[in-house]
């Protein structure tokens, strides 16, 4: 190669590389571009401009409006960790007393625990119920004996067989942690309509946490203004009670001083949200050393409530559980915007049986926790709807999954079955008496008018007034959203 010929290609590399450096400029400023549009404008992205709530950080509890008018201002979830069988309470198959004790085909090798067994009728007797004539089995009597009141998911299916990550996704729409549970995206779009209680309240099991601990109440990515306050019946926490030795004047001298100095720091970082949500969440715990003893006395109950709900019978795990009804009821009243009951906690968290899940000797533990719900739920559901609570509250009863028809190798236990699986809603906004789709004849499979976790949880967010295509988050470049890109809203059970 002669001299001209290498200036010549170097020339060119030059070029080449320059024409490269523009192209690639223009390339990344066309990134940045989209990505400032799509902060601005996502619907020219998802079809669907979201709705983000706004919040004031001085008071984030504040209550707002939903997207919609609808009867529904509170929510309470009574939630069942450890899959209860839907073929043991409210899922009737008859298909599968005639196949007692047999192993057809549609049996798979193998299951989430390993080679299963022979199918198994209902370790409790069908009956009829109410005017409708709603079949429920005899393993919770008390609320069978409620079916007219209930709208029935029958096609229910999930997308994991494992506990923690089904608690998570049917909290939380993922079965990874880390995300807002159900409760923080209700409060985050709709606040409380008290400001001396937190606008949503998690009642734990009186064994523990449930296996995903505080994630089924956590806010995620959400301000963690937005996460669910742990409860029990038990007592108040330690750290509400203002010791004996401080006067009352004292207290609220230094409560006082604490707000002006907040104020002062406050008007020195304009605009910091972090800080305010930080010193509104103090502002709070102070207002709760008063609201948080008085909500929790149940002392001030009549005898009858107590005989009612079960607090005076039975083993200790059932009155302890029938107090946190009653607590329940209570936050309801005193306008908690989401209340999430737990009936169930994680299995390493003591001895023995602690929650529905009944891989060994079924009919011995969910008739024990049968005989610690039952009871306590039915009253819990009857007393609001008898103070007119319901007309306002949707009641959310659930699970993560189902149990399989048959058995498992040791004879005893019913494996887990994320294809088909019952929950149930009550109250505003949903009809009453009813059973929406359905599972098969043996009720192995959800077959007809399946219903996804996604569409469940879409239709709890449309009967609270929020559309959940809109209610989302910026996190991480992407629209975020309890139901992720699915769902559909069940209209068939609006009332």
């Amino acid at each position: 190669m002669n001299e001209a010929e290498n200036i010549s290609t170097i020339g060119r590399g030059l070029l080449e590389r320059r024409h490269f450096m523009k192209t690639a400029g223009f390339s990344l400023g066309g990134l940045g571009l989209t990505s400032l549009l799509a902060e601005d404008d996502p619907a020219n992205f998802s079809g669907k401009a979201p709705i983000r709530p706004k919040i004031d950080p001085d008071n984030p509890y504040a209550p707002r409006s939903p997207h919609a008018n609808v009867p529904a201002r509170q929510v309470l979830v009574i939630y069942c960790p450890g899959a209860v069988s839907h073929v043991d309470t409210f899922d009737y198959k008859p298909a599968l007393e005639k196949q007692h004790g047999q192993k057809p085909d549609y049996i798979p090798e193998v299951t989430f625990e390993g080679p299963p067994g022979n199918v198994a009728k209902s370790f409790w007797e069908f009956k009829p119920r109410g005017q409708t004539g709603k079949m429920a089995s005899d393993l919770l009597p008390n609320l069978a004996g409620m079916v007219d009141d209930f709208c029935f998911f029958h096609a229910l299916h999930t997308e994991t067989a494992a506990h923690p990550q089904g608690e998570n996704f049917f909290n939380t729409g993922f079965t990874m942690e880390g995300f807002p549970s159900f409760g923080a995206w209700v409060t985050y779009a709709l606040g409380s309509e008290n400001s001396e209680l937190p606008g949503f309240v998690a009642i734990n099991d009186p064994r523990g946490l449930a296996r995903s601990g505080k994630n089924n109440f956590g806010s995620g990515f959400l301000p963690a203004s937005f996460q669910g306050t742990g409860f029990t019946a038990k007592k108040p926490p330690d750290n509400l009670r203002r010791p004996d030795a401080f006067e009352a004047l004292d207290d609220r001298a230094t409560v006082d001083l604490l707000k002006q100095l907040n104020n002062r720091h406050l008007e020195q970082f304009p605009g910091d949200a972090d800080l305010a949500a930080r010193i509104a969440s103090y502002e709070l715990a102070g207002k709760m050393q008063t609201s948080v003893p008085e909500v929790m006395d149940l002392s001030n109950e009549p005898g009858y409530i107590h005989r009612e709900y079960g607090t005076d019978s039975g083993t200790d795990l059932k009155r302890e559980y029938a107090k946190n009804c009653i607590l329940a009821r209570r936050l309801v009243e005193k306008g908690v915007r989401v209340v999430q009951l737990f009936n169930g906690s994680d299995p390493s968290g003591g001895n023995g049986i602690t929650n529905w899940d009944s891989h060994a000797n079924i009919l011995k533990s969910h008739a024990m926790q049968a005989e610690i719900m039952d009871q306590p739920t039915a009253a819990l559901i009857r007393d609001m709807k008898r103070r007119g609570l319901l007309d306002h509250t949707l009641v959310v009863w659930a699970t993560e999954f189902g149990r399989m028809p048959f058995l498992q190798g040791n004879g005893t236990g019913r494996d887990h079955n994320p294809d088909a699986f019952t929950c149930f809603m009550a109250g505003a906004g949903v009809k009453a008496g009813m059973s929406y789709g359905a599972s098969d004849e043996f009720g192995f499979k959800s077959v007809e008018n399946r219903t996804s976790v996604y569409d469940f949880n879409a239709t709890i967010l449309h009967l609270m007034g929020l559309d959940h295509e809109r209610l989302t988050y910026y996190h991480n470049g992407l629209e975020r959203r309890l139901t992720n890109v699915h769902g559909h809203v069940v209209k068939e059970v609006l009332a």
